[in-house]
């Protein structure tokens, strides 16, 4: 999937608090050119969609259902990780055999529950006043987020999807980042790469793409975002209305890929 990004009006650039790990360039520096975002717990809370898919599951087993609390830290691990905490009882092997049948719940929860975190429509917004080109690339079946484009308005902005299932492989490898970046015709190191999970940083770090800790998402117990190496984090989606706040992405000799 690939569309031009619509140019919207600017909104304020505010924002203080995050913990930037590299030095902070002048303020009039402009965003990088190409953003790229991971999806689930990044741009999306799609943690109430996926909590009622799993409950789903365990209501058709005559199960109680639980809190979205007890969920929410296993979304940007995906469906298995969401069946690991629904059924932690099952095996591995029985698990992985219900995945169909909790991603046919999710696609009809799909939209119904979910929103952008807070201060994701300003970020993009302001992304796009500066000319900015941003996409999206995510572990997420590619149909599945191909299907919320549009009930989330993004359909015509999003320059590039990538799903976990179009290329022959997915976060962490470098590979997902790396199309997205030849696709939009930049190199990777001219692009900066925003996820909140550890495969996020590991695949930007192989691609030699600057990347940004997104803090406000889902972690794990023992996830520790500081041990990622990542370029910078940031623990709320307004600082990022502030180009300072971002990595520098270089540009190789010659300026663009």
């Amino acid at each position: 999937m690939r569309s031009g990004a619509a140019l919207r009006s600017a909104r304020d650039r505010t924002g203080d608090g995050d913990i930037v790990r590299s030095p902070l360039v002048s303020s009039s520096i402009r965003f990088p050119r190409i953003a790229l975002f991971d999806l689930d717990g990044t741009l999306l809370d799609s943690a109430p969609d996926m909590a009622a898919a799993a409950n789903t599951l365990l209501a058709r087993r005559g199960r109680a259902p639980l809190p979205l609390a007890a969920l929410r830290p296993h979304v940007s691990k995906g469906s298995r990780a969401m069946l690991g905490a629904a059924f932690p009882e099952l095996e591995p092997d029985v698990r992985n055999g219900l995945v169909q049948e909790f991603l046919d719940a999710y696609e009809a929860e799909l939209g119904r529950h979910c929103a952008p975190f807070a201060g994701v429509e300003p970020m993009l917004a302001a992304l796009e006043a500066d000319g900015v080109r941003w996409g999206i690339v995510t572990n997420k079946p590619e149909y599945l987020a191909v299907q919320l484009m549009p009930i989330l308005g993004w359909r015509e902005r999003c320059a590039v999807l990538i799903g976990g299932d179009t290329l022959a492989e997915r976060k962490p490898h470098p590979l997902p980042l790396l199309h997205a970046a030849e696709a939009l015709g930049h190199a990777p190191q001219a692009c900066v790469y925003v996820g909140d999970d550890e495969r996020d940083i590991v695949a930007a770090r192989a691609a030699g793409m600057p990347s940004i800790v997104a803090l406000w998402g889902y972690r794990q117990d023992g996830d520790d975002p500081a041990r990622w190496e990542g370029d910078v984090m940031v623990d709320d989606p307004h600082h990022l209305l502030d180009a300072a706040r971002w990595p520098t992405a270089a540009l190789p000799a010659g300026g663009l890929a």
